[in-house]
């Protein structure tokens, strides 16, 4: 089945090469899958590297070992006054269809989904051109007003229903539709991802960290300030501020007490282990579970079912699948509770010896 898979992959990039640029952006890239995506993590942005930079929200991808997640990160547009429309996924045809991005003088309909972070469902609004410079909004851009100058402050409303899926149409999917703004938007000159954007896909779906089957839709690292820089020191992984449309207060460490207990290594180790441990048999949990469906849905094609049955079917699919989830969550939860006992019983001080209790002085013999 994998070799199957790849085979169409690089049948289908032989295909794409054979049409025009501008084109290719504008049609929805043939990958379609039986099962939808995993809802999208939340993070915080990384810190714009510097002026001229857009950034480019995070998305899951799918190769031959399944979906796989692409970090949010900064790019330079292929030219000036370019902006970014996001890709998606949507329900079509009784399959998850993926809608490739592309940049072009404005930001068209991706999905209704809500990357953050600007990408509100509809339009962007984390900056602006004004001539040849881009301007960013403070207010959803998590920009250093002493590397980039050109900022303004306009508070976004969002009208859209914040939550995290990923997908548009279908079972439990974000209903949106495209605007007349949006469909004229999606007939302008358009230009596919830059290299730069390519080699960044590259890298992430050579990285077993951020496949789905392993993180379970919790990669370690969400976004990256540049393509491509998953072990920078400015890539975040993923977490769940309170408003996941706009990038929290820099938060600082709090300073190690003094009369912390220091980490113990062999205990870190031994916790990390059973993390991993956990985290296998999750993902071959899941990948057992995932091997059933697709049996389910060959079956249902081989009888000629008809829409509505194939429909309950990955209704019911994407609920099994949603409880293994938060089944998983839950595992997860429990053995870092357990293991946080266990760091506090051993940082726990040791008793000081109770003073003994003094004799009575015997008189000196005579």
């Amino acid at each position: 089945m994998r070799i199957a898979r790849l085979i169409c992959f690089l049948l289908l990039a032989v295909g794409l090469l054979c049409i025009p640029a501008q084109s290719r952006a504008q049609i929805a890239v043939g990958v379609s899958v039986r099962i939808g995506p995993p809802a999208l993590p939340v993070y915080e942005q990384p810190v714009c590297p510097g002026p001229g930079f857009l950034w480019v929200p995070g998305y899951w991808s799918y190769g031959p070992d399944g979906y796989f997640w692409v970090p949010g990160t900064w790019v330079e547009p292929p030219e000036v006054g370019l902006l970014w429309t996001p890709g998606y996924w949507a329900w079509e045809d009784d399959a998850y269809l993926w809608h490739a991005g592309y940049w072009g003088p404005e930001v068209g309909f991706y999905g209704g989904i809500n990357y953050g972070y600007g990408y509100t469902g509809v339009g962007f609004f984390g900056g602006s051109w004004r001539g040849r410079e881009f301007f960013y909004n403070r207010a959803v851009t998590n920009v250093n007003v002493t590397v980039v100058r050109n900022t303004y402050n306009t508070t976004v409303v969002n009208n859209t229903t914040v939550n995290r899926v990923s997908f548009n149409g279908g079972p439990g999917g974000v209903s949106v539709r495209p605007t007349s703004r949006e469909i004229e938007a999606e007939h302008q000159r358009h230009v596919t991802m830059t290299a730069e954007q390519t080699h960044h896909q590259q890298a992430a779906s050579s990285n077993r960290t951020l496949l789905a089957s392993v993180n379970h839709g919790r990669p370690d690292v969400a976004a990256s300030p540049r393509p491509a820089q998953f072990e920078s020191h400015g890539a975040v992984e993923s977490r769940t501020p309170v408003n996941p449309n706009r990038p929290p207060s820099n938060v600082r460490e709090p300073a190690a007490s003094p009369n912390a207990a220091p980490v113990n290594p062999a205990l870190e180790q031994k916790h990390q282990q059973q993390m991993d441990r956990l985290r296998q048999q999750q993902g071959q949990e899941r990948q057992r579970v995932e091997q059933k469906h697709q049996q389910e849905q060959q079956k249902l094609q081989q009888h000629a079912a008809d829409a509505g049955k194939q429909q309950d079917t990955q209704r019911r699919q994407q609920q099994q699948l949603q409880q293994l989830q938060q089944k998983h969550d839950q595992q997860q939860q429990k053995l870092q509770q357990k293991q946080q006992q266990e760091r506090q019983r051993q940082e726990k001080p040791a008793k000081p010896p109770a003073p003994s209790k003094p004799h009575d002085e015997k008189p000196p013999a005579q």
